[in-house]
């Protein structure tokens, strides 16, 4: 806009902020950087996450799934992670509106349950299913990361060898063109996706990575046959026998990283079965952050937290 009235526009953005906007008289405004609370956007289907709104300062936000991130959404906005914190600033709501609070989705922060529990004991709590199969996608992700360093370490030994008998070190091309060091740095998007979202060539890479490495194949499978559960499963118990199964399945396997996965999954059994009641995600939050960061990108940064928090109030709040 300065640019399109001649005006210069870090005086323009100025004035907005000082005189063009209620933000001088804004009433949260004292205790903005701190805390946000709009009980009118109280709904009985919540969700609960982390942000960052600048330089890595991390902030807890409550929002309401009816609004579908819209007008509505930011029920809280806390700065910092603790839970004490947290808890005391939502305390400020009405318990009574509290109360009516059926259901929030969270991811698997024990901070964030403590957060969920005390402020609204009557709702139903709901692990993310998205995060649980982050867990597992990551877990095949150590794998061929260490699987990379290996081949690395391996093609290092190589040219050395190779130098010390004053020879030429050419390492095996694969038949796709890949070495094997560049065939697992660029394997990671295919284990990320499922084999029917696969290209031509991922399908060819994928091929390869998994006649070279049969546990890496397996990894892979485990991780998918997670997300196929909660894919496919609409019933509680059902969900509980299926990955009652896929335990066994890991124990079996004896991968160490899906070990982990498998008991994180067994210390949220309650909150991750909760899903299947009504297939309820973090989704929401998920895109609401994205929506923050995306409000952010225009802004360049967030030099004025409090402005940014009236900005990001008056769109969402």
């Amino acid at each position: 806009m300065g640019r399109l009235y001649g005006i210069d526009g870090n005086r323009l953005a100025r004035q907005y902020r000082t005189q063009l906007s209620e933000f001088a008289h804004w009433p949260q405004r004292s205790h903005a950087k701190q805390w946000l609370l709009f009980p009118q956007n109280l709904g009985t289907q919540l969700s609960i996450d982390e942000t960052s709104l600048s330089q890595g300062e991390l902030y807890t936000i409550l929002t309401n799934k009816a609004a579908r991130g819209g007008k509505g959404s930011i029920v809280a906005i806390v700065a910092g992670t603790k839970a004490e914190t947290v808890i005391n600033v939502l305390s400020q709501l009405p318990k009574r509106q509290r109360n009516k609070v059926a259901e929030i989705t969270l991811d698997m922060a024990g901070n964030m349950a403590l957060i969920a529990k005390k402020s609204f004991p009557k709702a139903t709590q709901v692990t993310d299913r998205f995060h649980v199969q982050q867990l597992a996608l990551e877990a095949v992700q150590d794998m061929r990361v260490e699987y990379r360093w290996q081949a690395l370490e391996a093609e290092n030994e190589a040219l050395e060898l190779a130098k010390t008998n004053q020879l030429i070190y050419e390492p095996e091309v694969l038949s796709n063109g890949d070495t094997l060091k560049q065939l697992l740095a660029r394997s990671r998007y295919v284990l990320y996706k499922k084999p029917t979202d696969w290209t031509q060539s991922q399908q060819e890479r994928a091929s390869l990575l998994f006649d070279r490495y049969p546990d890496l194949k397996r990894a892979y499978e485990l991780s998918q046959s997670l997300s196929y559960i909660f894919e496919n499963t609409t019933d509680k118990l059902y969900g509980l026998g299926r990955l009652a199964k896929w335990h066994e399945k890991v124990r079996q396997a004896g991968f160490k990283a899906f070990n982990t996965v498998a008991r994180s999954i067994q210390n949220h059994y309650e909150t991750i079965l909760n899903y299947f009641d009504n297939r309820s995600t973090n989704a929401s939050a998920e895109s609401f952050n994205a929506k923050i960061k995306a409000f952010r990108s225009q802004f360049r940064g967030v030099r004025n937290v409090e402005f940014f928090l009236y900005r990001l109030s008056q769109l969402y709040a």
